[in-house]
């Protein structure tokens, strides 16, 4: 099973920027946490960083048949990119939305994400943590495709005995 991790505009300068917020840890730190995990649960994972809505676009659109599904932190485009949104519902992949911070309880216009409908799911307000739940919820979504996929082979087979 193969992850992408999407990290969009600044989050290469975590540690550096308001570390009020954000805290402490490098974006480097976090992903070898993911890796760690990834590592552990028979995961292959995959990083991407850049503060280019295009071409976050277009790693989206390159995890299709490339991926089984993404973790992203569009970070500010969260609240502004359509082209972001329209990314991941092309893809059609299980997507998962990190924020850091919690992005309910800050400015008005964080609190607005454009990604969310298109996503699985989303983890907000955990830290750096939150990428650790990703990790966990796409592994939970992976194996619960899986079940799906092989009660299906069942029925289908119980069909052809018939």
């Amino acid at each position: 099973m193969k992850i992408v991790v999407i990290q969009g505009p600044n989050l290469n300068m975590l540690g550096i920027r308001e570390q009020q917020i954000y805290g402490p840890m490098k974006l480097e730190q976090i992903h070898a946490q993911m890796k760690e995990f990834a590592s552990q649960n028979s995961m292959e994972v995959e990083f991407f960083q850049s503060n280019l809505e295009g071409e976050i676009v277009d790693k989206i659109q390159e995890c299709y048949g490339d991926a089984d599904g993404i973790i992203i932190n569009a970070a500010a485009y969260t609240h502004t990119s359509i082209a972001i949104r329209d990314a991941i519902s092309a893809v059609n992949l299980p997507t998962i939305e990190v924020h850091i911070s919690n992005i309910h309880r800050r400015e008005e216009f964080r609190k607005d994400s454009m990604i969310a409908p298109v996503c699985t799911s989303s983890v907000v307000g955990f830290g750096p943590f939150g990428y650790h739940l990703a990790m966990v919820g796409m592994l939970q979504i992976m194996n619960e495709i899986k079940a799906a996929q092989e009660m299906q082979k069942q029925q289908q087979a119980g069909q052809s005995a018939k």
